[in-house]
């Protein structure tokens, strides 16, 4: 196995037959399930406790999954938006990629197959592919980084999110009443020292609303700047915390701007207008303190579309002629003067002070 970046890791997607255990389950002469792997399922409960996700990818009778929800509910409860059919992996690791909402580059597939390796590496080249003899090395990539309370939690939170899946889908109404009923919060303040990590977390892992792609070392070293400061932003509703949703780092050493150099945001919240709502905030905060220009550090990628969009729709555009672009990124502007965008009217937002007092 080749060096990995465990902060691009969301998700280990595992195989079933040969990976997970070691026999063939519709081979079976019983509905017995084969035993699991001891050192596998120690795997799996490892990389969540470093907020690693863990989905299960099988070509295999979907009633195998059945079985395994029946049969041996404490194993089948580690895995999230499991795939269990005679598709092919690739379109297997789409489908667990798009009901998590994450890139399906932030996937890592243990297959002791191959061919089902190869087809996954041919048709997704983004995902890397490992045996199950690669476990070990897999594991020793995350010893080490600093594990944050969201982290610890992040298997946890997407159960929740299932369930929160699940009452969308039964609710009788609009999408717009839904999230209504589900109660949001959105509270928005400097963040503490302790949310720092979590905010790097954010740097470095979110792709789909991550206005900069600015690594977590440089932002560690801007917020610690002068004129300078981090803002955090979490998120509460009606089944639960997220915890740490979002993070912005703030600007203020130009005269009568702020600028962001990154607005980055949980997929976790994306089409619930978290983002949107977070930035209106720091727009609104920024003319409080007497700003008359706000600005965005914008570099674009194939992920971040959704920001694009939103940066656009708040009535940011192209500011060429502003000091401080990067060659690889555009810097996006806009006057606080006159009326700025509300956040939608489903999603309460308040101050940090204002809730703490």
């Amino acid at each position: 196995m080749t060096d990995i970046d465990p902060a691009g890791v969301k998700c280990v997607v595992w195989d079933l037959d040969g990976t997970l255990w070691d026999d063939i389950a519709v081979e079976s002469a019983t509905d017995e399930l084969p035993t699991p792997r001891p050192e596998m399922l120690a795997a799996i409960d490892a990389l969540a406790a470093r907020g690693v996700l863990s989905s299960i990818a099988s070509r295999s009778a979907p009633a195998v999954l059945d079985r395994l929800t029946g049969g041996r509910p404490e194993v089948r409860e580690r895995f999230l938006a499991p795939q269990v059919s005679w598709q092919d992996k690739s379109e297997s690791l789409r489908r667990i990629a798009k009901e998590l909402g994450i890139a399906v580059e932030a996937l890592v597939l243990v297959d002791d197959s191959p061919y089902e390796r190869a087809e996954v590496e041919a048709l997704l080249p983004g995902v890397r592919t490992l045996a199950p003899t690669d476990v070990p090395a897999l594991l020793a990539a995350f010893e080490g980084r600093e594990v944050t309370p969201e982290s610890r939690e992040r298997v946890h939170r997407y159960r929740t999110e299932e369930t929160r899946r699940a009452e969308s889908e039964r609710f009788q109404g609009t999408r717009e009443e839904f999230l209504r009923w589900c109660a949001m919060r959105l509270t928005v303040g400097a963040a503490t020292p302790d949310e720092t990590p979590r905010a790097l977390e954010l740097a470095a892992r979110t792709h789909r609303l991550n206005s900069s792609g600015l690594t977590p070392d440089r932002l560690r070293e801007l917020t610690a700047s002068d004129g300078h400061e981090l803002f955090t932003a979490r998120m509460t509703d009606r089944f639960g915390a997220y915890g740490v949703i979002g993070a912005a780092l703030v600007d203020r050493t130009a005269p009568g701007a702020w600028s962001v150099p990154l607005l980055a945001l949980s997929c976790r919240v994306a089409g619930r207008g978290a983002a949107a709502a977070f930035l209106f905030w720091l727009m609104e905060r920024a003319r409080q303190a007497g700003a008359e220009e706000f600005r965005v550090t914008l570099r674009p990628t194939d992920a971040n579309l959704e920001m694009r969009i939103l940066l656009r729709q708040a009535g940011l555009r192209r500011a060429d002629d502003t000091p401080g672009a990067a060659p690889d990124a555009a810097l996006l502007a806009r006057s606080l003067h006159g009326d700025l965008p509300k956040a939608p009217p489903y999603l309460h937002v308040s101050d940090r002070e204002d809730a703490e007092a």
